[in-house]
């Protein structure tokens, strides 16, 4: 089963949604239990999910604090992904247990609306890890590769890239997130020696990526040309940014829907790293 959930062009990650569907469930709990005669903890219960996802994003940032650090503007920027899921779950059900505690007429329907919406949560992410997708291997593509202009092109098989961890980006130069990670995945291509890092463009000319980079003064290695979108057909990708995580032995790990600062690469190549040691 495919990670996200492909709506035109949109496209939501199913651990997304779950978090949704238990929110909207607690919610419903709450009314139902209003409705015979218990307390009202809707309030309360919005007040528990800002906590968690504050809770969830605070562990983050402290656990990759390092990154943030040198870049302290990354922190306020919540659409990199970096959150820590069960941090936000345990700060929750700290906050329950103060309400609980504070107010006993509150206990029993505010602890039974967030049980069942952790209990939606637990089971789903469990059904979510067992019907995830056997690790992929990397496709048989060959590519244009955008050399540098006193080289002429060549192409380039993906699997070429097989014997290190490596990470293939799905962008284009038309798409506000995947030019704003660009300098972080430059970046990182620069210091992660170990890693290839390859910058696949859908959908567009080589003149037209060569013109943007030149434009951005972005210096890239490893830029491959797709212009009929045959690296998001066989990924089965069509949203934009995407980036794939391959390990060593070119299986697919894990991928991210949308932007990545660098904080969330850097968990992110963590991860990679571990998946790739013999």
């Amino acid at each position: 089963m495919s990670q996200t959930l492909q709506l035109g062009p949109l496209s939501l990650p199913y651990s997304l949604l779950l978090i949704l569907a238990a929110v909207l469930l607690a919610n419903l709990c709450a009314k139902l239990l209003a409705r015979r005669g218990q307390p009202d903890v809707e309030p309360q219960l919005f007040r528990l999910l800002l906590i968690a996802l504050l809770g969830a994003r605070l562990a983050f940032v402290w656990q990759f604090r390092q990154s943030y650090l040198a870049h302290p503007l990354d922190m306020l920027d919540i659409r990199d992904g970096g959150w820590d899921a069960q941090a936000g779950a345990i700060a929750a059900w700290a906050g329950a247990l103060v309400y609980a505690r504070r107010q006993p007429a509150l206990r029993k329907p505010l602890l039974s609306c967030l049980g069942l919406a952790s209990a939606v949560w637990v089971a789903g992410s469990i059904i979510l890890a067992a019907t995830a997708p056997a690790l992929a291997p990397m496709p048989q593509l060959q590519l244009q590769s955008l050399a540098p202009a006193s080289q002429s092109p060549g192409w380039v098989d993906l699997q070429s890239f097989q014997g290190k961890p490596t990470v293939i980006n799905l962008w284009a130069s038309w798409c506000p997130p995947c030019r704003r990670e660009m300098p972080v995945l430059q970046k990182a291509q620069q210091e992660q020696r170990d890693v290839n890092i390859v910058f696949l463009n859908q959908g567009e000319s080589a003149e037209v990526v060569q013109g943007f980079l030149q434009a951005q003064q972005l210096q890239l290695q490893h830029v491959l040309i797709d212009p009929k979108g045959q690296a998001g057909t066989a990924f089965k990708q069509r949203a934009l940014p995407t980036t794939l995580f391959f390990d060593a032995q070119g299986r697919l790990q894990f991928s991210r829907v949308g932007e990545l600062s660098h904080a969330s690469l850097s968990e992110k190549l963590s991860r990679l790293r571990a998946a790739s040691a013999p």
